[in-house]
């Protein structure tokens, strides 16, 4: 019986990590594809967030209708979030906006202890000051090159990322899709005057604003959160940075667009730093030195 459970869980813990794999991979293709379409930012958001809404209203029917202020309070949060870092992708290189938007557990590291009322752990401070370290080496080597708008924005995004992420965890898990739900109807309510004054999209353009809309915003959260349920945080974390490793690199492939050198090693500093700080956890949760 017990070789009979272990191999069900561990079969159950391989499609979970495949299953946040996928979304990463997933999530990691909007860098390209914001690139290449031609349309502004703004009507790129409408068809993306429109499309990924009836998506989510189709897979979770009416368990997105039932809401709370904290809910409602988070899905203004996330329309910010991706407003900003879909203008700061077309303002701006997709690595810097990615590197940047990937600072947000900088931001989480802070404010948590005070809104948790939690320990600030020595590992966290170490984590925070090497993040910043590879923040500013990955600003400077924009510096001077008329990015700025776009750098600000996408570290814009990486707050308003950490903010919702401490949005969802004071709110039950019950809320989170119907966050996701009316955050996207929000976002298009956002880019619907863009809309209406742009140019229908070619067909191709619009084979890209589905894929956006369905797979790598719907399927990819929807992949994301099945993978949740049936893998530790640390794997979980550690897997989902394929994402900002991965988006410059179709963006070179696809657009041909080269991030800076210092912003390649800034952003490595920050992803690294991140995925040292998630073992380095894990391992002293292991030890029985804590358990938050």
């Amino acid at each position: 019986m017990t070789n009979t459970t272990a191999a069900h869980h561990l079969t159950e813990r391989h499609k979970g990590m495949f299953a946040i794999l996928l979304a990463a991979v997933l999530w990691s293709t909007s860098g390209v594809f914001i690139k290449i379409l031609p349309q502004d930012a703004y009507t790129i958001l409408f068809y993306r967030s429109t499309i990924a809404a009836a998506f989510f209203g189709v897979i979770y029917r009416r368990n997105v209708f039932k809401m709370n202020w904290l809910a409602w309070a988070n899905s203004g949060v996330y329309c910010l979030l991706m407003v900003t870092f879909v203008v700061a992708t077309k303002l701006t290189t997709a690595a810097n906006a990615i590197f940047l938007q990937y600072t947000a557990p900088i931001f989480v590291l802070v404010a948590e202890p005070i809104l948790f009322k939690l320990t600030l752990k020595r590992v966290n401070v170490y984590t925070i000051i090497v993040c910043m370290v590879g923040m500013v080496v990955l600003l400077f080597g924009d510096f001077g090159f008329g990015n700025w708008k776009g750098d600000l924005l996408a570290l814009a995004s990486g707050i308003l990322q950490a903010v919702m992420l401490l949005g969802q965890r004071k709110n039950k898990a019950e809320y989170m899709v119907r966050t996701i739900f009316w955050g996207n109807v929000l976002v298009a309510l956002v880019g619907l005057p863009f809309f209406l004054q742009a140019a229908p999209p070619t067909f191709n353009e619009a084979a890209i604003l589905v894929f956006l809309g369905v797979f790598q915003l719907g399927l990819g959260f929807w992949f994301f959160t099945y993978g949740l349920q049936r893998v530790v945080a640390v794997e979980s974390a550690l897997l989902a940075m394929i994402e900002p490793i991965l988006n410059p690199v179709w963006v070179v492939i696809g657009y041909g667009e080269i991030p800076s050198p210092l912003a390649l090693v800034g952003g490595g500093i920050i992803v690294l730093a991140l995925a040292v700080r998630a073992v380095w956890m894990e391992r002293l949760r292991r030890l029985g030195v804590f358990r938050n």
